[in-house]
């Protein structure tokens, strides 16, 4: 298969301003993500979207970027921009987030390996939830799937309703999942989810894969073990030097 990371990369954001660019212990955040894509074993190619110039000439600079529209309201019509201006054979694309610096090269070749099945159209992951904070914090996106792993719903809702039983013993009682939003699409997929307009659950739920469920496009989740920490605001970094003392190898 020939295989298209697309890392999304914006500058401007609400709660963190110029995120791709800061500095994580000697290099910007969307370089973390994009050396981070190049270990897998995908043979894949690797490059950064943005429609910032700052952010692309910095990673012309050690890498490939490419400018896109700034009219983008997502990272999948980013994406298909991207696939849309390739010349070379595309099978799959991946939308790897550029605020993921210390992905596992294992989880996107996971990821990637769901598309063995001829019939799955879009993959993404799940980690289990082991504690009731995550449980009920409506920050962290929950997924609940199929025996065959075609996902059934993703919501910010604890998902499912545990009846007849306190709210504190849940965790105990059901083996939860969180999403962890990384996407992989087949390439004559991609096109047409670009096409859709928003739905009626996803924006209740402010998720876009709502849209694809609600149009009946099937998304394959695979489990994973692993969670990088997230950064979403200024003071996130205080979490990820912690995450770093403890996973040194990853500096």
């Amino acid at each position: 298969m020939n295989i298209l990371i697309v890392i999304p990369s914006r500058y401007g954001s609400t709660r963190f301003e110029g995120k791709p660019l800061i500095d994580i212990h000697g290099k910007s955040l969307v370089r973390r993500t994009y050396e981070q894509a190049l270990k897998t074993q995908l043979n894949a190619k690797v490059m950064v979207a943005t429609d910032d110039e700052r952010i692309h000439q910095h990673v012309l600079e050690f890498g490939e970027s490419i400018m896109t529209s700034s009219e983008h309201v997502s990272g999948t019509d980013r994406c298909f921009e991207v696939y849309h201006k390739q010349t070379g054979p595309v099978d799959i694309v991946v939308n790897l987030q550029g605020d993921e610096p210390f992905i596992l090269p294992s989880q996107i070749e996971a990821l990637v390996k769901a598309f063995e099945n001829p019939e799955v159209e879009i993959a993404t992951l799940k980690k289990p939830i082991l504690n009731s904070e995550d449980l009920f914090n409506p920050n962290i996106v929950k997924v609940a799937s199929q025996s065959n792993g075609l996902a059934l719903y993703f919501s910010r809702h604890t998902l499912p309703y545990i009846r007849n039983q306190k709210e504190n013993e849940w965790i105990n009682s059901f083996k939860f999942f969180r999403h962890i939003g990384i996407y992989a699409f087949r390439a004559n997929v991609i096109g047409g989810l670009s096409e859709l307009k928003p739905s009626s659950l996803e924006i209740a739920e402010s998720l876009e894969q709502l849209r694809w469920l609600e149009n009946g496009y099937k998304i394959h989740v695979t489990e994973t073990d692993f969670v990088s920490p997230a950064i979403d605001t200024p003071e996130d970094l205080l979490t990820v030097d912690n995450f770093l003392k403890m996973n040194p190898e990853m500096i």
